[in-house]
């Protein structure tokens, strides 16, 4: 069989994941800072997705929206692709890089086939992180340094505004 008559795997794959919901995975070695994929979907304001939310509010958290500037996200349910099915993890293994208003995930550290690719939401809230707030952005990435919740780690004293990341679990 020929090189062009191979078929060429895929660099990743959605299943079913251990984290939540559906995961993306590799389905070839990546190495550490190597480029993975772009974040997909349409671009909205913040304002449109505060109108849109469903009033059923029983999971949050649970969206596909990407802040890429002041007042827009990308929504990855609408025009979006496989990336928008990268879980959080308190110890990743990509983070996204944000150029041109554009979304760029790459690899952290090298990943094995069949990993899962996982980045820090690091989701902000106004406020105090509350009992219920920590509960509503609950982790299950198990990493032993879990931190117990998808919100940013905050340092004594500061208080940030709102923004949100990809997928919140």
């Amino acid at each position: 069989m020929n090189q062009a008559a191979r078929k060429v795997r895929p660099r990743f794959v959605v299943h079913r994941s251990p984290v939540h919901g559906r995961g993306l995975f590799a389905n070839n070695t990546i190495v550490a800072g190597e480029f993975v994929c772009e974040y997909k979907g349409t671009r909205v304001s913040w304002a449109d997705v505060l109108d849109q939310l469903p009033s059923d509010r029983s999971q949050p958290g649970h969206t596909f929206f990407f802040d890429i500037e002041e007042g827009i996200v990308i929504d990855g349910s609408k025009g979006g692709n496989s990336a928008r099915w990268l879980n959080h993890a308190c110890s990743p293994n990509c983070e996204a890089e944000l150029s041109d208003n554009r979304i760029f995930i790459y690899a952290l550290r090298d990943t094995s086939p069949g990993e899962e690719l996982t980045l820090d939401y690091a989701l902000v809230v106004d406020g105090r992180h509350s009992r219920k707030i920590r509960e509503e952005y609950r982790c299950f990435c198990s990493s032993p340094e879990c931190r117990g919740t998808m919100l940013e780690k905050r340092k004594k004293g500061v208080r940030t505004g709102t923004r949100s990341s990809t997928q919140a679990t």
